[in-house]
């Protein structure tokens, strides 16, 4: 585990398991045993389970991190942060019989994030920081859109659409879920597969992508789906980039389609500062941090640590990603 990991999980891990072993890398790419005494070399660091906290997504460590992990021939199990799976890294992890699991512990910092980005929409609050940096007073006519009483379609009922549909539900939206194989709990008014919500995508005043990335949902949001979009419409993916096909997105905005569209990912990573993006008046660009609460290590650490105690056990891991989901 990363050494930020082990300050704050070091006992979690081993109330687990007294007898368990731990290895702290920091963020250099040392590798101390409790993260202190003298440092490792990595062909001296033979650990069984590796453990990728959110710590990492801001920081350059991220990279000898799962470089450690893409050499460690001792590696049984790596229980991701990411919700997501698509990457070569994962595949490759797979393909040496290594296991993974994937982490939710965003699921509710990025719900919060597409609520308040939705508000921020709906309210033009843009419109009232610029008139604070102008110091002017200017009472706008009340015409600002409420949550309550709108249309979501949430495309992806996993873990984060789930906690997606609930907050918006919670302030009186109506919502449909789309996934490709209903489980039935849902927390949706209406659910359908993803042939179904092509008819919704007209109704919708907000829609939200949060499905996972693979060839069924690759340019998913084509320009046929932007056409059928409502003009005053939200658009809102913190998925994976490659779900929005970015130039017919572009052309739809200019031909005045969706009414925003706020993206916390995109196609190529950092977003090159040619991209026309970047300074498009109806486009919302984060880097890719929707998740980046706090709590979030705090919410997945007691995910990692029944995991791990499943692990010992020898029982199913929970969240456990195989070939066939690649």
């Amino acid at each position: 585990m990363t050494e930020t990991a082990y300050a704050a999980f070091a006992a979690d891990v081993r109330a687990v398991n007294p007898m368990i072993g731990l290895l702290a890398m920091d963020r250099d790419g040392t590798i101390r045993r409790d993260a202190a005494g003298a440092p490792l070399d990595w062909d001296d660091a033979h650990p069984e389970v590796i453990w990728s906290t959110y710590d990492l997504f801001p920081d350059q460590g991220v990279r000898r991190f799962y470089g450690f992990a893409g050499r460690c021939g001792s590696l049984r199990w790596f229980a991701s942060a990411a919700a997501g799976f698509e990457t070569p890294f994962y595949a490759g992890l797979i393909d040496r019989g290594v296991r993974l699991t994937t982490g939710h512990g965003t699921r509710v910092a990025i719900a919060e994030f597409v609520l308040r980005a939705v508000l921020d929409a709906f309210q033009d609050a843009g419109a009232w920081r610029r008139l604070q940096a102008e110091r002017r007073w200017e009472r706008a006519p009340f015409a600002f859109r409420e949550v309550d009483g709108s249309r979501w379609l949430v495309w992806g009922m996993g873990h984060i659409g789930g906690e997606v549909a609930r907050r918006a539900r919670a302030l009186g939206a109506e919502v449909v879920g789309v996934r490709r194989t209903p489980r039935g709990d849902e927390p949706v008014d209406v659910l359908c597969t993803p042939q179904e919500a092509t008819d919704r995508i007209g109704w919708a005043d907000v829609v939200v992508l949060t499905a996972a990335s693979n060839a069924s949902t690759a340019r998913l949001v084509d320009a046929g789906f932007l056409a059928a979009m409502r003009p005053d419409a939200v658009l809102v993916n913190i998925a994976r980039g490659d779900l929005v096909d970015e130039e017919a997105l572009v052309a739809s905005l200019d031909a005045g389609r969706p009414g925003t569209a706020v993206l916390d990912v995109f196609a190529t990573e950092p977003l090159p500062a040619e991209s026309p993006l970047w300074g498009h008046p109806r486009v919302v660009v984060s880097p890719h941090e929707a998740g980046a609460s706090r709590e979030a290590n705090r919410r997945f650490a007691p995910e990692f640590c029944e995991n791990l105690g499943r692990y010992l056990a020898g029982l199913p891991l929970v969240d456990e990603r195989t070939a066939a989901d690649l």
